[in-house]
């Protein structure tokens, strides 16, 4: 999963990427408005965290640019802006949630992961097919309750296709949500992660569609 941080205070956004990190997620941050529109006009995420005080454009111009341009990714908007008139003008511009500076880390964690499922169709932090179970929230794999030891780049691997179940995702697609933008793995690292992982939970689950790319689907999942 991928997470835009747009955010100019770098104490702040590095606390920000640092816990999602940790929650499973792959961050970019960006300082400064322009930077946070082009990335998300010409980019792939899956949530944005995104405060309003930037400098060059502000956050609630951005806001509405994206929307208007037809940029449905959900959006957390994070400011030190707390008065009940500032939130309305975030939602009305289009965001998706609202946490006013100072937070807890924790809570927003929980709120990005909660815009992340429902865009995805999902109602509670446990994602299933077949006989496996992800708790996004514990970073946690079971398959028939036995507990499963995943690496990080093989829980964000899994995590992605089963949150896109019964889509297929292109190799460059799942690269972008698997490993950060500066990794830069070799051409062959996502086979080798996929092949991994595949050992782990079942060679059946992850099907390999030739020439377009991977994809989970519980009508033809059929685990050893």
């Amino acid at each position: 999963m991928r997470i835009l941080i747009a955010e100019d205070e770098a104490k702040i956004g590095n606390a920000v990427a640092s816990s999602l990190s940790q929650a499973g997620y792959v961050c970019e941050i960006c300082r400064d408005g322009e930077e946070a529109w082009f990335k998300a006009e010409t980019e792939n995420y899956n949530g944005i965290v995104l405060d309003l005080g930037l400098p060059k454009i502000d956050g609630l111009t951005i806001l509405r640019r994206w929307r208007e341009a037809g940029v449905d990714v959900p959006v957390l908007i994070l400011t030190a802006r707390g008065a009940w008139r500032d939130r309305v003008d975030g939602i009305d511009a289009g965001a998706d949630d609202y946490l006013a500076k100072p937070f807890q880390m924790e809570e927003l964690v929980a709120r990005i992961g909660a815009l992340v499922r429902r865009t995805g169709g999902h109602s509670t932090p446990i994602l299933s097919v077949a006989d496996v179970q992800i708790d996004t929230r514990r970073m946690r794999v079971m398959r028939s309750d036995a507990l499963i030891s995943l690496t990080p780049l093989e829980f964000r691997m899994l995590r992605y296709l089963v949150h896109n179940k019964g889509k297929v995702i292109s190799q460059s697609e799942l690269n972008d949500h698997v490993y950060a933008s500066d990794a830069s793995p070799d051409s062959n690292a996502l086979e080798v992660l996929l092949t991994r992982l595949r050992k782990k939970i079942g060679s059946d689950l992850i099907v390999t569609r030739r020439g377009l790319g991977y994809i989970i689907d519980d009508a033809s999942s059929h685990l050893n």
